[in-house]
């Protein structure tokens, strides 16, 4: 067990804070199926923790005559269909977030969703009046593994980037909160211990951090 002092806390959001691994992973494949393009599973894994546009750029040359942006419109419709997987909570995001607000740790969000998404999704945890800051896909110009967004949350929230935590759970995150000097937890909730070895910590979930006084972070993970 150890015990981290931290002036600011960033999540990440998809595999984070809430479980949509499963409906995007159907979602990605129904998109290559509707185009025959083959694709296996590390296809799929490529697109955890970045920018949907960004993968589909870089593969686009696979699909005849749609753009990137088209397919994202494309797969983002599958998303709704009836019968997908449904995005439940990860254990313990909530609660974690609301002793970190109640502790008066500054809170940001830093996603590679789009804003409307990002929102509805927050707005679903009950948790989104206790950020100060959530940065976008369309707010920066790099999306992860580049730092940017890391960054830009430590900036807004005028709190040093190295005394700060940033929460991910696929290795391009990590190496975002990792360039951008911040401490990383990983979340092992979409990714094998090994994909995100990089990371400061290893966490199954969020029900093994508490928060202590300080403020710090208590975590009984690896």
């Amino acid at each position: 067990m150890e015990l981290i002092p931290l002036r600011a806390a960033v999540f990440d959001l998809d595999g984070t804070l809430i479980d949509t691994e499963p409906r995007n992973r159907v979602m990605w494949g129904l998109l290559f199926d509707a185009h025959g393009v083959p694709y296996d599973d590390d296809l799929i894994t490529s697109f955890a923790g970045r920018r949907g546009l960004e993968v589909l750029q870089e593969l686009e040359h696979r699909f005849s005559g749609a753009t990137a942006e088209e397919l994202l419109k494309e797969a983002l419709s599958y998303g709704k269909l009836p019968d997908m997987p449904v995005d439940v909570p990860v254990p313990g995001a909530v609660d974690l977030i609301r002793a970190l607000a109640t502790a008066g740790v500054p809170l940001a969000v830093v996603t590679s969703g789009r804003r409307g998404y990002a929102e509805g999704l927050l707005e679903g945890l009950g948790v989104r009046d206790l950020l100060d800051l959530v940065v976008t896909a369309g707010d920066v110009v790099n999306g992860k593994p580049h730092p940017e967004g890391y960054l830009a949350a430590a900036r807004d929230l005028g709190v040093p980037p190295e005394e700060a935590i940033g929460f991910e759970d696929a290795p391009a995150g990590v190496a975002a909160v990792k360039a951008a000097g911040m401490t990383c937890v990983g979340v092992t909730t979409s990714q094998p211990v090994e994909a995100l070895a990089e990371a400061d910590h290893l966490v199954a979930d969020l029900k093994e951090l508490d928060v202590a006084p300080g403020p710090a972070l208590r975590v009984r993970g690896r």
